[in-house]
């Protein structure tokens, strides 16, 4: 990367940790001496911190590419989420706090939990659901999706939750490729406004799903009516009437720390989606460990993370990783924009919010609507602010410390995926300095390292981030296809696991991601990053969100295409146009510049707020358009498929 695209980055605005902050702070200076002294010793130490039923024999197997933690090792993660948090005073302390989007509420403390999810795990054991069984979770984001997370662990039943917001098909390829027997959803859901029928849909995918003997359909209620629900005889069965049958007692299941756990299915580069596999002790060992650390979890206070519990951001931080640390976690079913554009800050104010975790997405349309919706609420118990789940453009990092976190906040900028299992790069909010759009350096016990094409390893500059050694909540593998595992994620870079990501270390050792390395352009010989032109174009003032793709170029070999949504209040025109081709060369360089930029009100993006980026590539090159099935509004790139058309 040339002197001049590492212009972006070259961040000099930096945020230490308020010495208040850090006086009081979980993690300090001496978690990363003891993880660097021995890692395997520190992760030891945070696997003790859970219950085990029968210690391990050994810490780490490791026979590349399959690590085994903790093996010979006995514990429950049911157990360790609720059963032992009911001696103390956390018997009567709330666990899940959750509000509708109707404005409906409920609450469960942790010996409420402790008794749903028993009832929920006999009435599994009464359907015949065995241990090792896997069981699809379609459901929207009530409690009733932990608990039957947490009912499935207590008997030793996998689960493979599938987002809310995808289609029966997708549901069907889930389910018949874990082999799932038994589907739990609901009749429906909010959205907008707008009741989502989970139910029709389950019964669309689960005509096609031989392997399903039983189904126990959630009653969401709140103006839904259960008569509306067609229900089929012998194999479907409604959750409330099952738990009522069943006692609030289940004893659970002492799981070896290498049995499976769960199954999330991700995006594969071949079209077929991969199931990822997690095991029990190492997953929880790291969802626990990062939880506390990370987010400076202390009693009192109420943590958001606001991922719906289909990705695996809410497998380890709305479920697993808090209610492991004894937490109150807060869980919110609907759109941030609805019925207004204040409801997230409503919310906080509301339940008392002090850890909020996001996404960058999220961010970027709050910024689009404007200053003057959180204004309106008292946001002072925030204490720490997260985002999670693409780079953060500084600019959005900044709009988040000022108008959120208002200037007392530390964030924590957070790199992983759904194969880590848990957070990978942050700083630790007491110890480490920020800078805007930086996830700063790996989390203690972390051997992550940047290497160039040859695998040889890049101390600053730009190349591709790869794990040199194994981690607790690393995949084991992925379901029914080994061969695959090791292609995936073991072949680029032999003895590394490579996550996909380019990346860049800083002359103060900081790690910036650059995402995808397929988003990584070369334009001219350059390399540049998407991350980078994007974060240009969100640093004007008139820009509330952008994505860059490259497009075919006879010359440059690539040319850089912008889709640019702009801020309330500003106007598209030609000259707004030049005025942004020219913001990214200063920026970062004219070799930069977009040669086309598309004004944009919408950008296409998954139900769970993903830019698709993959078809605005097919629409910069002029293509027939992928698969819009997981889009929120396929609607949005047919037009801008016609307008991007009308420029040319």
């Amino acid at each position: 990367m040339s002197d001049q695209l590492s212009t972006l980055l070259s961040e000099e605005r930096r945020f230490p940790p308020s010495p208040a902050f850090a006086s009081e702070a979980v993690a300090t200076q001496a978690l990363y001496d003891q993880a660097a002294a021995d890692p395997l010793a520190f992760w030891e130490a945070e696997a003790k911190r859970l219950d085990w039923s029968t210690p391990w024999d050994s810490v780490l197997e490791w026979e590349l590419p399959h690590a085994k933690w903790f093996s010979g090792g006995q514990l429950n993660v049911s157990a360790n989420c609720v059963d032992r948090h009911l001696a103390g005073a956390r018997r009567n302390q709330a666990a899940l706090i959750w509000e509708g989007e109707p404005g409906d509420t409920r609450t469960l403390t942790y010996w409420q939990l402790y008794q749903e999810v028993t009832r929920a795990a006999n009435a599994l054991l009464a359907l015949g659901v065995k241990r090792g069984d896997r069981v699809a979770i379609y459901l929207p984001m009530i409690p009733e999706a932990a608990i039957a997370m947490l009912a499935c662990t207590r008997i030793g039943a996998v689960h493979s939750v599938v987002f809310g917001g995808f289609s029966a098909e997708s549901l069907r390829d889930r389910i018949n490729d874990a082999q799932a027997v038994c589907c739990i959803t609901a009749d429906g859901g909010y959205r907008r406004g707008q009741i989502l029928s989970l139910k029709r849909l389950a019964d669309e995918a689960l005509a096609g799903c031989p392997s399903i003997h039983s189904c126990l359909v959630v009653h969401r209620g709140q103006g839904i009516d259960p008569t509306a629900c067609p229900m089929k005889e012998g194999r479907d069965h409604w959750w409330h009437r099952s738990l009522e049958a069943q006692a609030p007692d289940c004893e659970p299941a002492a799981m070896e720390a290498e049995e499976l756990l769960f199954i999330l299915y991700t995006s594969g580069t071949t079209g077929k989606p991969k199931g990822i596999v997690h095991t029990t002790g190492g997953y929880l060992t790291q969802a626990a460990a990062t939880t506390r650390h990370v987010f400076d979890l202390k009693d009192g206070d109420v943590f958001w993370c606001t991922a719906d519990i289909g990705w695996v951001t809410g497998h380890s931080y709305v479920v697993y990783g808090p209610l492991a640390n004894g937490a109150t976690v807060f869980m919110y079913e609907g759109a941030p924009d609805w019925p207004a554009r204040d409801r997230f800050w409503s919310l906080c104010a509301k339940h008392g919010v002090t850890i909020f975790y996001t996404a960058p997405t999220a961010i970027r349309a709050f910024m689009k609507w404007g200053i003057e919706h959180p204004a309106k609420h008292d946001l002072s118990r925030l204490r720490l602010l997260g985002s999670v789940g693409e780079p953060i453009n500084p600019e959005a990092w900044i709009w988040y410390h000022l108008h959120i976190g208002r200037e007392r906040c530390p964030i924590v900028d957070t790199w992983w995926q759904t194969e880590t299992g848990g957070i990978m790069i942050t700083p630790l909010p007491g110890v480490v300095t920020t800078k805007p759009g930086s996830a700063t350096i790996p989390f203690p016990g972390m051997d992550i390292e940047l290497v160039d094409t040859t695998g040889t390893p890049v101390a600053r500059g730009g190349g591709f981030l790869t794990i040199k050694s194994p981690w607790p909540g690393m995949l084991r593998t992925i379901y029914g296809d080994d061969a695959r595992y090791y292609e995936t994620y073991w072949s680029r870079f032999p003895g590394r696991y490579f996550a996909g990501d380019g990346a860049k270390i800083d002359a103060d050792g900081y790690w910036w991601i650059l995402g995808r390395v397929d988003d990584v352009l070369n334009v001219a010989g350059h390399r540049i990053g998407t991350m980078e032109v994007e974060s240009a174009l969100v640093d004007h003032p008139a820009v509330a969100e952008a994505a860059v793709v490259g497009k075919a170029h006879d010359l440059k070999g690539q040319a850089i295409a912008a889709f640019v949504t702009l801020k309330e209040g500003f106007t598209p025109s030609p000259s707004m146009r030049d005025e942004l081709r020219e913001h990214v060369a200063v920026k970062i360089g004219a070799i930069a510049k977009p040669d086309d930029i598309l004004f944009a009100a919408d950008l296409p993006k998954t139900r769970s707020g993903k830019i698709m980026r993959r078809l605005l590539r097919d629409v910069a090159e002029g293509r027939a358009l992928g698969d819009t099935t997981t889009l929120a509004d396929p609607g949005v790139v047919a037009k801008l498929k016609a307008e991007y058309e009308s420029l040319e």
